[in-house]
């Protein structure tokens, strides 16, 4: 049994280029039989809430201090993102680039998951991902045009940071599926959208 962990971040629904974009990977990643089950969580219809210093303290226990009731429930959510991470086989992330950046929504489910000693941990030759034999797909959408420019650099702080987190929690096998110059016009976004469902068709090989 293959398990496939989506997530969509965009809140813009049916309007959203990202949510189609990781619909037709699922999709093609079902009918070729490389997964059996999707768990869905959708990151703007059901938002995880942001880190506050209760919380936080809650996720970096000291020896001897129970963390308060008002937190239980928030630290049973980690739990339960973790386990869905870590059962799953496929992860598909769809991740919008927001002011060169991730959708908050996502940024406060990374902050969940990333916990030393869970999902990854302090060695002496450096980090160790602990999240291993796991494959994730990308769903990228931007409003300009990014990859392989100049300044790619400077501004991608989109899918060269969900590579770095991914990496580093152990999970190396990350491919990418992008849509971006949407915001150039009508045809520019017809014609990226096209390309970048045509490229999901390569993940039937």
């Amino acid at each position: 049994m293959t398990t496939l962990l989506q997530l969509d971040s965009s809140p813009l629904g049916a309007a959203s280029a990202s949510r189609a974009l990781t619909a037709a990977i699922v999709q093609t990643l079902k009918t070729t039989g490389q997964v059996d089950t999707v768990v869905h969580r959708d990151l703007a219809a059901d938002p995880i809430a942001h880190l506050d210093g209760a919380v936080l303290s809650a996720m970096r226990p000291v020896e001897g201090v129970t963390p308060p009731e008002s937190v239980k429930g928030e630290l049973a959510l980690n739990d339960k993102l973790i386990a869905e991470l870590f059962a799953a086989d496929v992860i598909v992330i769809g991740a919008p680039m927001y002011n060169f950046s991730i959708p908050t929504q996502l940024k406060a489910w990374i902050d969940r998951i990333a916990q030393a000693g869970r999902t990854f941990r302090y060695t002496a030759t450096g980090p160790e991902g602990l999240v291993t034999g796991k494959r994730a797909i990308i769903a990228s959408s931007r409003g300009g045009m990014y990859a392989g420019a100049a300044f790619e650099l400077a501004l991608d702080h989109q899918e060269a940071y969900l590579k770095g987190v991914l990496g580093f929690i152990g999970i190396t096998d990350v491919q990418i599926i992008r849509a971006e110059g949407l915001g150039m016009g009508p045809e520019a976004r017809q014609k990226a959208m096209d390309a970048a469902i045509a490229q999901t068709q390569t993940l039937a090989a």
